[in-house]
């Protein structure tokens, strides 16, 4: 094994570790669980497809990126990465469809409590916004703990069982107020007046939230240009310096130097949207 292919290798482990620890879940599931480590994201981003033609994706991605591998001379590092692509994609999609649901929440709310102003009591107002939900995430666990309730569960149990699986703060946050004020036989105006102050509190978070990616708008494009400047630089070097090419184009740059800078440069970017998100939360 020489030691060029070695340095690949390492470089193409690198970069699916980076991605894996950029984009993967924050919390480790319970040893034995049978859960497939992209179900959440799947079923977040909208996959309807089952786990069986995602996997056959992530398959077919693999053999075409071994194919060019094969007859086209492109590094052996693609091959770990198509691997990884199709979970680092489906996460990011996920990502964004929370981020939406986040904002509808604060808007379920409202509703929630202008219908128990209007004198509907808390389970027609809990139907009525899970009803008039633009999507299916922003409402699931509500969804849920409705579907508990009418098996015959207390309200307040299946609204607290359905914070416990909620995939935002805010939600949680709001569920478990909700089954509070229920296990404490709250009055529908006190009931309210609970639900607006928790629909304040999502509305100050989201605030929040916009201020934060407004300050730091400037230094994530600054960022992407740097990650785009390098490689424009790189390529300006190589057309007026015949050595730095002949460097890239044998076998270390080909299969080490550029592959490794690749996944810096993406990691990088990862890594910064990351502790964005990190600060919003």
């Amino acid at each position: 094994m020489s030691i060029v292919l070695v340095g690949a290798l390492a470089a193409a482990t690198a970069a699916a570790a980076a991605a894996v620890a950029l984009c993967g879940p924050r919390e480790v599931p319970a040893v034995g669980a049978p859960v497939h480590p992209d179900a959440d994201a799947l079923g977040d981003a909208g996959w309807r497809h089952g786990l069986i033609r995602w996997e056959a994706l992530r398959c077919a991605a693999v053999t075409a990126a071994a194919l060019l591998t094969a007859f086209a001379a492109v590094p052996a590092a693609v091959i770990p990465l198509a691997a990884v692509a199709p979970s680092v994609w489906v996460r990011t999609r996920a990502q964004q469809a929370r981020d939406r649901a986040r904002r509808e929440h604060a808007r379920l709310l409202v509703a929630i409590a202008s219908a128990l102003r209007s004198g509907l009591s808390l389970p027609d107002a809990l139907r009525r916004a899970a009803r008039d939900a633009p999507d299916g995430l922003s409402a699931r666990a509500l969804r849920a703990a409705l579907r508990s309730f009418d098996l015959g569960a207390g309200l307040d149990r299946s609204l607290l069982e359905a914070s416990g699986v909620a995939p935002d703060d805010l939600e949680r946050v709001a569920l478990g107020t909700l089954a509070l004020g229920v296990a404490e036989r709250l009055p529908r105006e006190r009931l309210a007046a609970l639900v607006e102050a928790v629909s304040d509190r999502a509305a100050f978070a989201l605030r929040l939230d916009d201020e934060v990616r407004a300050r730091t708008s400037g230094a994530r494009q600054q960022q992407r240009l740097l990650a785009l400047l390098v490689p424009a630089l790189a390529l300006y070097l190589s057309v007026t310096m015949p050595s730095l090419a002949a460097t890239l184009a044998s076998d270390l740059g080909r299969f080490v130097l550029v592959p490794a800078a690749a996944m810096l440069e993406v990691g990088g970017i990862l890594l910064g949207g990351r502790i964005v998100r990190g600060a919003m939360r």
